[in-house]
């Protein structure tokens, strides 16, 4: 998959440098070369002598090494990789990539290259999503640097949230992207994410439980493969990837309004928990209870189908519309009849029964059910989903 690519891979100081020794593994494994290169603080967290035994070349960390000067400065060993890669990508090491500062041997190297440069990221949680964090982030993205993760989950610091590096496996499959063709590229897709919020007052509304995962990953996911993606969102846990023609939406109607302005798209893929439901006679003030024991009266009224919307465009129907089917009963028989009922081409149907954990959840399990019929994924992660979802929906538009 990598054969005869080599990778200067640079190791920041965190604790999540420790997941770095699997990655270089699995990237000689798939045929890469390594060239390690490590921070003075990484080297607190794992040793030299384990990255050289495992890359099977030496460590590289001082900027003002003489020998490693005359035989490979450090310009030359900027320019002679295929590919940078920055993990774990710490909020310092961001933040000065962000600022082109270059006052060692890993920085000095990332402001000298013309290689592309891919960064994973880790950190906790408040660091990640501090406002400068998110500046430095931006401003990595638009210089065209990609970015795998990072993942939500629990660290090493106790905390829970977005802010975990991505699995090597997720960042050798990053990796692969990067250095692999572009199919998407010049195609732009829609992706919808997350749940929407339907008010009931000014601080109560209906919701549901996803938490956008999997549309994040599959906005990701074609990313990587070169797309435009126009990535409309509800208030999803996750945070949007970076990359992507960011829109943020609350309501169903919202969502449709914004779907609908992202046309035209080469596809679109409808991965939002869309509420089925609205208030109708949402109140404008705080509702308070009353003394009399009796509830609010509530007035529900019919979200629009935004995916049978766009599926039944006389104009402007994108050439590929995927959409969600979230079952608890009779998965596939409900899921192919919405399929036919919506009028999209394809449908991945999952079944979100509590007892499997998809909704909210890290995995998940999917049949995609087509024209021809229906074919069942096994369960996988679902940044693994995405990944294979966006390679169908290439080989999809190559085909047409």
């Amino acid at each position: 998959m990598l054969a005869g690519k080599r990778i200067l891979l640079i190791i920041g100081g965190g604790i999540a440098a420790y997941k770095v020794l699997e990655l270089i593994r699995l990237c000689r494994k798939a045929g890469a070369a390594v060239t390690p290169v490590m921070t003075a603080a990484a080297g607190e967290f794992v040793t030299p002598l384990s990255v050289s035994a495992l890359a099977g070349e030496a460590v590289h960390a001082e900027l003002f090494d003489l020998t490693s000067e005359a035989e490979m400065g450090h310009i030359q060993l900027s320019r002679v990789a295929d590919l940078v890669v920055v993990a774990p990508a710490t909020a310092n090491l961001m933040a000065r990539m962000a600022q082109g500062i270059a006052d060692d041997l890993a920085t000095t190297l990332l402001l000298a290259t013309d290689t592309p440069v891919l960064i994973a990221p880790a950190m906790n949680v408040r660091m990640w999503e501090h406002p400068a964090t998110q500046r430095n982030l931006a401003t990595l993205a638009a210089d065209g640097i990609a970015i795998a993760g990072p993942e939500s989950g629990e660290m090493a610091c106790g905390e829970y949230g977005p802010g975990r590096m991505a699995e090597p496996a997720a960042i050798l499959a990053a990796i692969d992207a990067a250095l692999g063709p572009k199919p998407l590229a010049g195609k732009t897709v829609l992706v919808t994410s997350g749940p929407t919020h339907e008010p009931i007052d000014p601080v109560r509304y209906i919701a549901n439980r996803s938490s956008g995962a999997q549309g994040v990953a599959i906005a990701r996911a074609l990313r990587d493969l070169g797309a435009h993606v126009r990535f409309v969102t509800g208030p999803g846990e996750v945070p949007p990837p970076a990359g992507v023609e960011l829109v943020r939406v609350e309501t169903a109607r919202e969502m449709r309004d914004a779907a609908l302005a992202a046309l035209p798209a080469d596809a679109a893929v409808f991965a939002a928990a869309v509420a089925d439901w609205r208030v109708e006679n949402a109140s404008g003030s705080k509702m308070k209870k009353d003394g009399t024991g009796r509830a609010p009266a509530l007035e529900f009224a019919e979200n629009p189908d935004i995916l049978k919307t766009v599926s039944q465009l006389a104009e402007g129907r994108p050439p590929l519309v995927v959409g969600f089917a979230a079952e608890t009963d009779d998965v596939i028989a409900n899921a192919t009849a919405k399929r036919a009922r919506k009028g999209c081409d394809w449908i991945l149907a999952n079944d979100v029964s509590p007892a499997t954990g998809i909704m909210g959840g890290s995995e998940n399990a999917v049949t995609l059910i087509t024209a021809d019929g229906a074919e069942d994924w096994p369960r996988m992660g679902k940044d693994e989903v995405a990944r294979r979802l966006a390679l169908r929906i290439a080989q999809a538009l190559a085909a047409d």
